[in-house]
C-alpha cells in the first residue's frame, strides 16, 4: 500500500506539469475568443449622428485653416466619440477616403515591431541584453542590444540615409524593393560609420527597428510579415492590417496614396519601402484602436512586459518626454501618455493613448503639413495635457508658445 503513494504522487505531478504546459502552451497561441470578438464589436459600435459637436468643429477648422487630410478617431474609456475620414485618399484621381482606408503607418509600426519583440523575452527565446552579433555574426558592431535597439540607443546610423546614398552614388535599380536582409548584409560589408558608441545617448533612428525585425524573422523563423500577422494582428482582431513591402510587390497594393504637402505631387513608392519594422504596416484607424483595447486586455502582453515598455530608458525631455520600448512616453499634470508619431513618403500620423484617462486618438493623413503640430484644442476637449514638446519649456513648464 505505501507503494501506491508515490506511484499516484508521481502521476499526480506529471498531470499538473502537462496541464501547466498546455496552459501556457494554450496562452501563447493568442486564439481568440467569442468574448473577444463581441467585445471588439462592441467597441468599434459608432453612429456619427451622435459625433461630439465639439471634436467635429475642431477638425472641420483643421481641414480648412491648416490643410489636415486624413481619418480620425477618437474614444474615451471604451466609446468612440468620433471618427470621420476628410479629403482624398488620391489626390490626382479625386478618390475620396473613407473610414475604413487603409495607410502605410511609418513609424507608427514602431509600437507594434516592439510588442512582438517583448513577446520573444517574455517567452524565453530573446534576451533584452543580447548582443545583436548573437543572431548575426557579421553584424560589423560589438556592445550593441536588443534593449538598446527598443529605445534607441545603439548609436547606429539609419539605414535610409546610408542605403539610400550608395544607391544613388552606384546607380542601382530603385523601383525593386529590397529586404532587411538586404541591408544587414550592406550594413556587414560596407562597415558604415556609427553615429556614437552604443549605450551613450537616444538617437532615434530607422536602423534600431528594422534590425529588430531581422531579429524576428531569425528567431522565429518566420518571416516579419507572418510573425506579425499571427502573434499581433490576428489574436487583436485587426483584420485591416498587414505587412505590405515593397520587396514583394511590384507595387503595393493600398487605395491611399502619400503626397507632399501642397498637393504638387504624389510619393512614389521605392526600394526603401521594402525594409520593414521600423515601417511597413498599413492599417486603419478602426484596428489601431483595437490595438490599444487588446493590449489593455493583455491579449498581446502582460501587464508587467506593458509596464516596462511604457517606462522611459532614456533622460527626460523638457521635464515630460521620454521614450520607451517602441512608444514615446508623456508624463505630467497627472497623466500618462505612450504615443508615436510617423513621416515617410507622403504619410504623417499621430496615435496617442492616455493610460491614465483611457483616452485613444488616431489620427492619420496622407499630406505631409504641419497640421498635426496643430492639436493643443483637441487635447483640452477630451481632457488630456497638450503633447508637443514646443509647449514646455527646458525646465518641463509650460510655455507661452
Amino acid at each position: 500500500m505505501f507503494k501506491i503513494f508515490p506511484r499516484l504522487s508521481f502521476l499526480v505531478l506529471a498531470s499538473l506539469f502537462l496541464t501547466s504546459c498546455s496552459s501556457r502552451e494554450q496562452k501563447s497561441s493568442k486564439v481568440r475568443t467569442p468574448e473577444d470578438d463581441k467585445s471588439d464589436s462592441l467597441l468599434l459600435v459608432y453612429d456619427h449622428k451622435n459625433a461630439d459637436p465639439r471634436i467635429h468643429a475642431f477638425m472641420q477648422k483643421l481641414h480648412k485653416t491648416r490643410g489636415f487630410n486624413g481619418n480620425v478617431l477618437v474614444a474615451k474609456k471604451g466609446k468612440i466619440l468620433y471618427e470621420n475620414a476628410i479629403g482624398w485618399a488620391d489626390y490626382l484621381h479625386r478618390d475620396s477616403l473613407t473610414t475604413s482606408s487603409r495607410f502605410e503607418l511609418a513609424s507608427v509600426t514602431k509600437p507594434m515591431t516592439g510588442i512582438a519583440v517583448l513577446q520573444l523575452v517574455e517567452q524565453g527565446k530573446i534576451k533584452l541584453d543580447q548582443d545583436v552579433k548573437d543572431f548575426f555574426p557579421d553584424f560589423p558592431y560589438t556592445g550593441i542590444t536588443v534593449r538598446m535597439l527598443l529605445c534607441h540607443r545603439s548609436g547606429m546610423m539609419n539605414y535610409v540615409y546610408f542605403v539610400d546614398g550608395i544607391f544613388r552614388k552606384e546607380h542601382k535599380n530603385q523601383s525593386k524593393g529590397i529586404t532587411n536582409q538586404d541591408v544587414m548584409k550592406i550594413i556587414a560589408e560596407r562597415k558604415p560609420n556609427p553615429y556614437t558608441e552604443p549605450n551613450r545617448k537616444f538617437h532615434y533612428n530607422n536602423s534600431n527597428y528594422m534590425v529588430l525585425a531581422a531579429i524576428i524573422e531569425k528567431v522565429t523563423g518566420k518571416s516579419y510579415t507572418e510573425y506579425m500577422k499571427e502573434n499581433v494582428f490576428d489574436p487583436a482582431g485587426m483584420k485591416n492590417t498587414a505587412v505590405l513591402s515593397k520587396a514583394v510587390y511590384d507595387k503595393i497594393p493600398t487605395d491611399v496614396v502619400g503626397h507632399d504637402r501642397t498637393w504638387r505631387y504624389s510619393v512614389v513608392q521605392n526600394f526603401l519601402d521594402g525594409p520593414v519594422g521600423d515601417k511597413g504596416i498599413y492599417s486603419t484607424i478602426q484596428d489601431l484602436l483595437l490595438l490599444d483595447h487588446a493590449l489593455k486586455k493583455e491579449r498581446l502582453l502582460s501587464k508587467a512586459w506593458q509596464d516596462s515598455a511604457y517606462t522611459g530608458h532614456n533622460p527626460m525631455v523638457k521635464g515630460h518626454f521620454n521614450y520607451g520600448y517602441g512608444w514615446r512616453i508623456f508624463e505630467g499634470d497627472g497623466h500618462k501618455v505612450v504615443y508615436h508619431t510617423g513621416w515617410w513618403h507622403g504619410f504623417r500620423h499621430i496615435y496617442l493613448r492616455d493610460l491614465t484617462e483611457d483616452v485613444t486618438i488616431v489620427l492619420l493623413s496622407n499630406l505631409t503639413n504641419g497640421s498635426l503640430l496643430q492639436l493643443d484644442e483637441l487635447f483640452q476637449i477630451v481632457g488630456m495635457p497638450v503633447v508637443r514638446k514646443s509647449a514646455y519649456t527646458g525646465a518641463g513648464e509650460t510655455s507661452e508658445d
